[in-house]
């Protein structure tokens, strides 16, 4: 049986500056999401969704509101265990890919396993089994210069799934991608969670990209969910 409401966002806000410069990112969203389920978070540039994300990741706090995962308050942990929430439960992918320049793809994959004090040994040894699993396993001693726009984003891709993420956020994966190469992102994507029951929160203004991969597309308008959505 799914699990209901295994991530569920309540009365989420978000400001930015102050007096006459403030900016209302995000204004009272709530909603949920099942384990398994996938979803889209749709909407123009500047609309909140990837402040959203960054929220739902542990990257910023909200202004005001809640964010469970399971049975934990993300407003209530501190910044080490937040820390340890970016490297266990969720999987980060950005469309920059944000990979160390003058690292192997190997290392870049083995950095999560770095920070969560994984033996050498065993955080290589699934770094490789990461890179096998998206295509890469020739390419592990390359550096990122060396490797296409599609083979760097399948290196962010292993990264961020090494560690075995119940929650996948994707920020605009496939936005600097040709469309073959978009389509073979999001079929790796979509093979993990179905093989790990993750969920899915997938970032994107493209409005096939969402039909074609998400269960539910909630729409973000200047801050708000359109249409009571969620």
């Amino acid at each position: 049986m799914i699990e209901t409401g295994f991530i569920r966002v309540e009365h989420l806000a978000k400001t930015h500056g102050r007096g006459s410069t403030l900016v209302h990112a995000l204004r009272g969203v709530s909603f949920s999401v099942q384990r398994g389920e996938r979803i889209a978070l749709l909407g123009k540039s500047g609309s909140g969704k990837s402040t959203l994300l960054h929220l739902l990741g542990g990257l910023d706090r909200p202004t005001s509101g809640r964010i469970w995962f399971a049975d934990r308050d993300l407003a209530q942990l501190s910044s080490a265990e937040l820390a340890r929430h970016r490297q266990t439960t969720v999987g980060l992918i950005f469309q920059a890919f944000y990979l160390v320049p003058s690292q192997t793809a190997l290392a870049n994959v083995e950095l999560p396993l770095v920070f969560a004090g994984i033996s050498p040994k065993q955080r290589e040894s699934a770094a490789r089994r990461a890179l096998e699993a998206v295509g890469l396993a020739d390419r592990a001693r390359h550096r990122p210069a060396e490797l296409s726009g599609g083979e760097r984003q399948r290196v962010a891709i292993a990264r961020a799934l090494v560690n075995r993420p119940q929650v996948v956020l994707a920020d605009e994966p496939t936005g600097n991608l040709d469309t073959a190469t978009a389509t073979t992102i999001m079929a790796l994507l979509d093979s993990y969670v179905s093989g790990e029951r993750a969920a899915l929160c997938l970032v994107t203004h493209d409005e096939e990209l969402a039909r074609r991969y998400a269960q539910r597309i909630l729409r973000l308008r200047d801050g708000q969910l359109a249409n009571g959505e969620g």
